[in-house]
């Protein structure tokens, strides 16, 4: 069976965005593939943590993805520090990779800004941090978002390298699952900008925590001006905060964008609004009710958390091993 490996940073406020760009796509596909799903726990502390907010938001995403529907008994569940596989793959394949590589890519740019020389290390070498992640299991398939696609190019690129360095067809060159509506959710204050945990403003996004009040209250207040909804595809393209309304509602209710323009055009925001409100808070409400029963019992979260690792250990040791072997470090 294909093995599909992907994972989430534990760094607090997991939101809409995140459920409708990533969780609710890997609930579905638990079905149909061996899923590996990680909190990339190495991957968080390429910048400052606070430990304890760290531990906690670890659990956090794992309360997530079981409330969301992600099967604990069916897939594998585990924060990436407790399988050493990670790093050390990621120091094998990092002596493979050019820097001309790493430099080509944008995201350490964009998040070390005019600070690149205070930056650390594992904030420019993460990449291979992530091929390392997908390339341990043999992972055939990640689902990425967009802004990950340059990344899992980089994993591809790292497999074939390691495949023609050695003469040998080890690694997998993983596929990428893009998903369609709604995969980039935006900001419910600024709908050129995508919906951020770091957003300041608490009505900018919907957390997956929130309850049903707190969701109908922050869509009831999203930016939007003041005319009908647009009646073309065309037309919602140029109104960025009305397009993202309807990618939201179209992902929601399992319909295309074009068939809720259609079902919308020209009706006034106060209706729509409501109806999102009601459409948003059935669907999330229930997730953040169940969330926050499982954050209360934090040993039941660990005890997923270290079977997990069990299992993922279990999977991942003997590639490694492997990989030792055609590079030719001996193991005595």
């Amino acid at each position: 069976m294909n093995r599909i490996f992907s994972g989430v940073q534990p760094t607090g406020n997991l939101h809409l965005g995140n459920y409708l760009g990533a969780i609710r796509n890997w609930v579905a596909l638990q079905h149909d593939y061996d899923c590996i799903f990680c909190i990339v726990d190495l991957h968080a502390v390429t910048v400052p943590q606070d430990p304890v907010q760290l531990r906690a938001q670890t659990r956090e995403v794992t309360a997530a993805y079981i409330a969301a529907g992600i099967d604990p008994e069916r897939c594998v569940i585990f924060n990436q520090s407790t399988v050493p596989g990670h790093a050390e793959l990621a120091w094998l394949l990092g002596c493979q990779t050019p820097l001309g590589w790493l430099n080509r890519m944008t995201q350490f740019k964009e998040k070390a800004g005019k600070q690149r020389e205070e930056a650390g290390l594992g904030l420019y070498s993460y990449p291979v941090l992530m091929a390392a992640d997908i390339l341990l299991y043999k992972a055939t398939h990640v689902p990425v978002g967009e802004d990950q696609k340059q990344h899992l190019e980089l994993s591809r690129d790292i497999a074939g390298a390691f495949n023609r360095r050695f003469g040998v067809e080890f690694f997998p060159l993983p596929e990428p699952m893009i998903f369609g509506t709604a995969t980039r959710v935006m900001s419910l204050r600024d709908g050129t900008k995508k919906m951020s945990k770091s957003d300041q403003s608490d009505y900018s996004r919907i957390n997956m925590t929130d309850d049903a009040d707190a969701i109908a209250l922050k869509i009831r207040k999203a930016k939007t001006d003041p005319n009908p909804l647009p009646e073309t595809a065309k037309d919602a393209e140029a109104r960025p905060e009305a397009d993202n309304l309807l990618g939201i509602y179209a992902a929601l209710s399992d319909l295309t964008r074009d068939q809720v323009i259609e079902q919308w055009a020209g009706k006034s925001f106060s209706t729509f609004k409501s109806d999102l409100a009601d459409l948003s808070s059935s669907v999330l409400g229930k997730i953040g009710g169940e969330m926050r029963r499982l954050l209360a019992e934090p040993g039941y979260i660990d005890d997923i958390l270290r079977r997990g690792a069990e299992r993922a250990n279990a999977v991942a040791k003997p590639h490694l091993q492997e990989v030792f072997d055609i590079m030719g470090l001996l193991r005595p």
